[in-house]
């Protein structure tokens, strides 16, 4: 809780910061949207993620033959490729003769991999292929990008509702008595627990709402927020959609622009481990602002 404590203490503003003239924020929005397409469609975006396997303890083939515990594309794998060598939460990479699998730039036999818990992640290279281990709780992952990937080429860019002025709220932020605990579901069945450091409280369609933001990880200089409105699974994303706010002003306030509300990668990969809105942040009305479906997921 004090480290906590000094993160927003340190990084509040002096006092609350003016509201953006119309035009300056419509192309603040405007920028925003178009970042998130551009992130969406990188070669390290969710639309080249093309895989995802959870390692046995013990060897698991990696390679384009059909019984490989980490399958690969024929485009970018022979059949056998090597093997991954799971000891706990440790991976091993071993490659099979021949087979041009780099790490940071340079060819390798065996290596072991340091996964994205907490990162950076050893990326392997195979061609158009780039993979890496994952963690998430006690599962430990393969995680494949295809720069060649049919998803990325096949994209049509993302659908958005009108920008609404009335939907940047500010709310009151409450800190919590200690440091609460919030644990999420996630799309993949496990669970991650985050810290909350208090309340955002404001009032919205005639009603007092509040949400509940927790610090993403240490040293974060915003909020995020997981939530869901009456829109989700009918006019958004079912599974809900991310927010990120500032840290509060001197005087408590926090400035909320549901405009910049967009969907979790699982909107765009069958590959991703999303975590989902905890009840806390199940909002009673229909937040028609940000990021609009249809997905794919």
């Amino acid at each position: 809780m004090l480290a906590l404590v000094a993160l927003l203490a340190t990084t509040m503003s002096n006092a609350t910061p003016a509201a953006p003239s119309d035009a300056a924020w419509l192309a603040d929005i405007e920028a925003f949207r178009q970042r998130r397409d551009q992130r969406l469609r990188a070669d390290d975006g969710w639309l080249v993620v093309a895989g995802l396997s959870w390692l046995a303890e013990g060897e698991n083939a990696f390679g384009s033959a059909p019984k490989a515990a980490v399958p690969l594309p024929a485009h970018g794998a022979p059949a056998h490729a090597g093997v991954f060598l799971r000891k706990g939460k440790e991976v091993t990479v071993h490659v099979a003769p021949g087979v041009p699998v780099e790490l940071a730039g340079k060819p390798i036999v065996t290596a072991q991999l340091r996964s994205d818990v907490p990162g950076p992640a050893d990326v392997l290279e195979l061609g158009p292929l780039r993979f890496f281990v994952i963690e998430r709780g006690d599962r430990i992952g393969i995680r494949l990008r295809d720069l060649e990937s049919a998803r990325r080429k096949s994209w049509k860019g993302l659908s958005w509702f009108p920008p609404a002025r009335e939907l940047r709220v500010v709310a009151r932020f409450v800190p919590h008595a200690k440091a609460e605990k919030l644990t999420v579901p996630t799309v993949v069945g496990t669970t991650q627990t985050y810290e909350s450091p208090g309340r955002l409280v404001f009032e919205l369609a005639g009603k007092t709402l509040e949400l509940w933001p927790v610090i993403e990880e240490p040293g974060a200089r915003e909020l995020f927020v997981i939530f869901r409105d009456e829109t989700s699974g009918r006019e958004t994303y079912g599974a809900g959609r991310f927010l990120y706010v500032p840290l509060p002003a001197a005087d408590g306030t926090v400035a909320i622009d549901f405009n910049r509300a967009y969907a979790p990668p699982c909107s765009v990969s069958p590959f991703a481990t999303c975590p989902m809105p905890p009840k806390q942040n199940r909002l009673p009305v229909p937040v028609r602002a940000g990021e609009r479906g249809p997905y794919e997921h």
